[in-house]
């Protein structure tokens, strides 16, 4: 069984969305975005790799708190980087596409009147038929087949009963065809897959290949758990899932993802009673000091609001600070409920020796944030 080595090292942690975060119920279990959040606090990369459309997975970021960093959709036709000051909250990095002419005839020469939908990246989708409820993410807009096959697509899905059992004979066009179901096919440029696209995020982002975990539940996740050095299924996922993984986990109903992210998160921030801020704190302190021990601060910044806008950690390398990660649930809270989850972590900061004790932020040498002044307080263990 591959595993990455033991520790606290920087991860990339690719992770499915329906059927690995979101259920068939559509909710999303508290206990998954504390665990997402735990994971970025200590200083992992968590990359969504999803089948949805690019509008599909902006929806599903949002609701998981995801709305930075990388991620990848239309089963690795577009990367994207994720942004929430961006005025989209998201940049395109890739988009691998490619003629869906000749697809698209054989499909409907295969199937005469098969359902036909090309991704309009951002938007929706042109359709020759309307899809029923659920079935796509984002609008649809009706458009004649003959103007279908015009341009360049970065996907295409195919709806109609046994589609699946034509998969060879579209594949044979040189395009990658991936099943969903006994009625959806999706086709993407030759040679692509989550996993071609988290490759090259890994290599961007500088993280060692027996750094990468992968968690998945279906068909279009074989290859990604395969190129992960720790692939884990879904307990729930069909046999031909369960064997491309090094390991199973529980199922989506189980919350089954939780343990796995857990599992790369400091033992002293899943000490039983901790906040959500206080959690992450400890989680970002403890992993910045185990990868390299040094100077640590905890860094705030107020928006338009007297309540935070942002929250961090950084270490001192080199003679100089470098960002370490994030505290999402420092976002909203205020600099005393800073302190108080300092103190509740274990954790230690510089006061005043009379009166109140008050903590001793200082001003930082670096420039305001969204136009108000931004403060760092150091910490260590208590």
């Amino acid at each position: 069984m591959k595993k990455p080595p033991a520790g606290t090292a920087t991860h990339l942690i690719a992770l499915d969305i329906d059927g690995t975060l979101i259920g068939r119920d559509c909710k999303v279990p508290s206990e998954t975005v504390q665990a997402l959040e735990l994971v970025r606090a200590s200083g992992h990369h968590v990359v969504m790799a999803t089948g949805r459309s690019l509008v599909g997975l902006l929806a599903a970021a949002r609701r998981l708190g995801l709305t930075e960093g990388w991620a990848v959709c239309s089963n690795g036709a577009l990367t994207v980087r994720l942004d929430r000051e961006a005025s989209s909250g998201y940049e395109v990095m890739e988009a691998r596409t490619f003629s869906p002419g000749s697809v698209v005839r054989q499909a409907n020469r295969l199937l005469p009147g098969i359902d036909v939908a090309v991704e309009e990246v951002g938007w929706g989708w042109r359709v020759n038929h309307q899809f029923g409820p659920g079935l796509l993410n984002g609008p649809q807009k009706l458009t004649p087949l003959e103007d279908l096959v015009a341009g360049q697509a970065s996907r295409v899905a195919l709806h109609a009963n046994q589609v699946t059992d034509h998969a060879d004979a579209l594949r044979h066009l040189g395009l990658t065809v991936t099943p969903a179901g006994h009625s959806w096919l999706d086709v993407t440029a030759p040679e692509t897959s989550k996993a071609t696209a988290l490759e090259q995020i890994r290599y961007l982002l500088g993280v060692a290949p027996e750094r990468t975990v992968a968690v998945g539940d279906g068909v279009n996740d074989i290859a990604m758990l395969g190129w992960a050095a720790r692939g884990v299924a879904m307990g729930h996922a069909p046999d031909t899932v369960l064997k491309a993984a090094d390991e199973t986990t529980g199922t989506i109903a189980d919350n089954g993802t939780v343990p796995i992210l857990l599992s790369l998160v400091p033992a002293p921030a899943r000490r039983p009673g901790l906040s959500p801020l206080g959690a992450q704190l400890a989680a970002a302190v403890h992993a910045a000091a185990e990868r390299e021990p040094g100077p640590l601060v905890v860094r705030v910044w107020h928006g338009s609001s007297p309540d935070l806008a942002g929250c961090e950690v950084h270490t001192l390398r080199e003679g100089r600070w470098v960002w370490q990660a994030p505290v999402p649930a420092g976002r909203a809270s205020t600099m005393r409920d800073v302190e108080r989850a300092a103190r509740e972590a274990g954790l230690t900061y510089p006061r005043g020796e009379e009166g109140r004790r008050r903590a001793h932020w200082r001003t930082t040498a670096r420039g305001p944030r969204s136009g108000s002044a931004e403060f760092e307080l150091p910490l260590t263990y208590a």
